[in-house]
């Protein structure tokens, strides 16, 4: 991964115009991945490795905590958590009532409104043993999640930019409409530094609902079927659908705005964070393996498409309205 980074970098680097980087490391850092996993470049010793990738956003994202400072954003602050709590409960219900409009089974339905909607891969995770979902259904869930974010991560950013959006707009549209923290956080640097910043923050807020997500979920299946999990192990799975890395991140803002850093410190830990996305950027691209998208089926596709849609539907008129 952190080969693949280094080597995104270099050819960015390589091509400036009008005094940017057109070839985005980013961004690069995703194609050159995906390309290495898939025409067999990465042994089957690296697997296991590059399935950790996580690592380095945790950390990437708590350094670029130091790039935020709560003064900018106070004044949105309502506005910004009103966008997320409309867009998420809005498109939760719409999606599991295409699933169930496509005859998804109700618990495939429900693993695709929370990938979309919360947090990707690991809501999806989280919530597949807390209403018993069969094996086959998470991955399906997971592989769909996987492809339209990557989708999201390539195509959303240019398109903005061509229609001229500006970097906060764009900032908020990917931490609401798009599905996993990587995905968000590549996408919105990608954009710009202000638009990546800007969607980490609003996605780490949107993180948040992931474990209140769970208990509801958990309580209404616990109502409906006879087979409860156990207390004890529930309590465990609400605290990891906990983003407890967003701690740092905000400690760092927290210490940015109190005026800790110097702005060389700043440049600094802003050029490690990134460096760290992009690692993980290249994380995402080396476990894209298409053959496995062959397995999912048309319809949870679909559905995760239009899931997608609907999020981003959704997500644009909130900004139209508050923003």
């Amino acid at each position: 991964m952190i080969a693949v980074a280094v080597l995104s970098l270099g050819l960015s680097n390589l091509v400036t115009a009008g005094g940017k980087h057109p070839l985005e490391a980013t961004a690069l850092a995703v194609v050159i991945g995906v390309l290495g996993r898939n025409l067999g470049f990465v042994p089957k010793l690296f697997h296991a490795g590059i399935k950790q990738f996580e690592i380095f956003l945790t950390w990437g994202v708590i350094l670029i905590g130091a790039t935020l400072n709560f003064k900018d954003i106070g004044s949105q602050g309502f506005g910004m958590l009103t966008i997320i709590l409309v867009t998420m409960v809005v498109s939760y219900f719409v999606i599991y009532a295409l699933g169930r409009l496509f005859k998804l089974p109700w618990s495939l339905s429900t693993l695709l409104s929370v990938g979309t909607t919360i947090c990707g891969g690991s809501a999806i995770a989280i919530t597949a043993p807390l209403i018993k979902a069969k094996e086959e259904e998470t991955s399906y869930a997971i592989g769909t999640i996987t492809l339209w974010g990557l989708v999201a991560i390539l195509l959303y950013p240019k398109l903005a930019q061509v229609l001229g959006v500006t970097d906060i707009r764009f900032g908020v549209f990917a931490g609401t409409a798009i599905h996993a923290t990587p995905q968000v956080v590549g996408a919105g640097f990608i954009f710009s530094d202000l638009a990546g910043k800007t969607a980490t923050a609003v996605k780490l807020v949107r993180n948040c609902f992931m474990a209140p997500l769970a208990m509801i979920i958990a309580a209404w299946y616990a109502k409906t079927s006879a087979a409860a999990a156990k207390k004890e192990k529930q309590a465990i799975r609400y605290a990891k659908a906990f983003p407890w890395f967003l701690f740092g991140y905000f400690i760092m803002a927290g210490l940015n705005t109190a005026g800790y850093f110097s702005k060389t410190g700043i440049d600094g830990l802003t050029w490690l964070g990134r460096f760290l996305i992009t690692v993980s950027m290249a994380g995402i691209g080396l476990n894209t393996v298409f053959g496995a998208f062959r397995k999912v089926g048309l319809k949870p596709l679909m559905v995760g498409l239009l899931g997608a849609l609907v999020v981003a539907g959704v997500s644009i008129a909130m900004i139209s309205l508050v923003l």
